[in-house]
């Protein structure tokens, strides 16, 4: 049965079959994550989970981000997963399904702080979460089946937290049992005008996840077997589905003149460069090279003299960010993030996308939507198939005097095939973080991360993070 297989993998994986380089990684994300969550602080959905997590006070628990107060773990990872994701602006995998695997690292964090685990357990906790949400991404698509990705991260968060937790074989099984059997989202959170709920569905999905967890550890047992069975998971969500080998199944390094043992998917994840929808990445850079080319041969008024806008890209990205009326008149930050003619519109108005481009005031801006009504989003056919290995969009714009600008862009910034540096990452956490923080302490936060390997107890981030 599978769920068998994921709690042996999960009981068996060590610190020491996480390479170097993957060590690295989860610590980029976790600074990534960090920032995000910074850059969220007022966010409205953010102010009400707190809200409610501090409603309940375990002083033995787990830190609400940002704060002095403790709760249970599953109320501050529903708290702190909200921070992360509220901005679109945190990781990315994109495969059958797509995925924000940096989701699970607030439900690691808050359970790794309850039970005083280490640096390390940390890391190979989050390496674990990752592994196991990317590999079901793999193996099924949920969307086309009206469920959302979301799904996964029930599963993939009660493994990291039995992990930590040091679940036995068996209560490792009960604990995804639990969490499959009563977190199955619907798609409906990102169709049509989306709402602050977009924020909390996977910290949702995480907090149900570290909640099967704590059950099992006491006790509580699962209808079984949960994807295989007669009303399982495969046959009412997701279909029949094989999972390939994980990275360091088994514990073993391969024999000679075996093949190469697959990478830890963490590494095919991927880090943004904009806060707007992963598809919409390509879209903004493209615009912004166009825009500046525009402005070359025409002057800084070219852009009011912009007659058609067209948006070149792949059914997937058009699905979820290019078909819904509501993406031409976006209410909602949420809706506008994911929304390719308000990104395209922004990027070739104001020369940049950055948070500010998402407010009430730019939601508002004549000029904006004005230029909203003159992009078109087309399916490309030389495009298909070649997603998600690349993404490519190709923005085209005709102005009043007949100039013609186009440009192309396959692989944003971020990508595994064009890496964000460490500088990079850096300055966008300094950035998110800016305001929050002061220099001294956004300084001692990089540092703790980078040397994230050698920390005793992972509470002690807590004080760091305190606004």
């Amino acid at each position: 049965m599978l769920a068998d297989r994921l709690a042996r993998y999960c009981r068996s994986l060590r610190y020491g079959d996480v390479a170097d380089i993957v060590v690295h990684e989860v610590k980029r994300r976790v600074l990534d994550s960090l920032g995000c969550a910074f850059g969220a602080w007022n966010a409205p959905p953010s102010r009400v989970a707190r809200l409610i997590a501090r409603t309940v006070t375990v002083p033995q628990g787990a830190t609400l981000w940002g704060t002095r107060h403790k709760t249970l773990p599953d109320l501050a990872t529903f708290a702190n997963g909200g921070l992360v994701r509220y901005l679109d602006f945190n990781d990315t995998y994109l495969s059958k399904e797509p995925a924000h695997p940096s989701d699970n690292i607030p439900a690691i964090l808050a359970v790794g702080e309850a039970v005083h685990a280490s640096g390390k357990q940390v890391i190979q906790a989050i390496a674990l979460a990752y592994e196991i949400q990317c590999r079901l991404c793999d193996a099924a698509a949920l969307r086309p089946r009206g469920w959302d990705h979301v799904t996964y991260g029930s599963f993939s968060s009660a493994l990291g937290a039995a992990k930590l937790m040091r679940l036995s074989q068996v209560k490792t099984v009960q604990a995804i049992n639990l969490a499959g059997i009563a977190n199955v989202a619907l798609r409906q959170t990102r169709v049509g005008d989306l709402s602050m709920w977009k924020a909390c569905a996977f910290s949702n999905a995480a907090r149900n996840g570290a909640f099967a967890a704590m059950l099992a550890q006491r006790g509580m047992t699962g209808p079984s077997p949960i994807f295989e069975g007669e009303k399982g998971f495969m046959k009412l969500v997701s279909g029949p589905f094989d999972l390939v080998p994980f990275a360091a199944e088994g514990g073993r390094a391969p024999a000679l003149g075996e093949s190469q043992p697959p990478q830890f998917r963490i590494l095919d994840t991927y880090i943004k460069h904009y806060p707007v929808e992963y598809h919409a990445q390509t879209a903004v850079e493209a615009t912004l090279a166009l825009r500046n080319e525009l402005i070359e041969a025409e002057g800084a008024r070219a852009i009011d003299h912009v007659m058609d806008v067209e948006i070149g890209s792949y059914d997937v990205a058009i699905e979820i960010i290019g078909r819904d009326p509501e993406k031409w008149q976006p209410a909602t930050r949420e809706t506008a993030d994911h929304s390719f003619p308000y990104c395209v519109a922004v990027a070739l108005l104001h020369g940049h996308v950055t948070l500010q481009s998402f407010g009430p005031k730019r939601l508002q801006d004549p000029a904006v939507r004005d230029l909203m009504k003159k992009i078109r989003v087309v399916q490309q056919p030389e495009f298909v198939g070649r997603y998600p290995k690349i993404m490519p969009t190709r923005v085209t714009v005709r102005t009043e005097a007949g100039k013609t600008c186009m440009s192309q862009v396959d692989v944003p910034v971020g990508h595994p095939g064009n890496p964000m540096s460490d500088r990079d990452l850096e300055a966008k956490f300094r950035r998110l973080a800016a305001g929050r923080l002061n220099r001294s302490r956004i300084d001692r936060l990089i540092e703790f991360v980078w040397s994230l390997d050698r920390v005793q107890d992972i509470g002690t981030l807590m004080p760091l993070l305190r606004i």
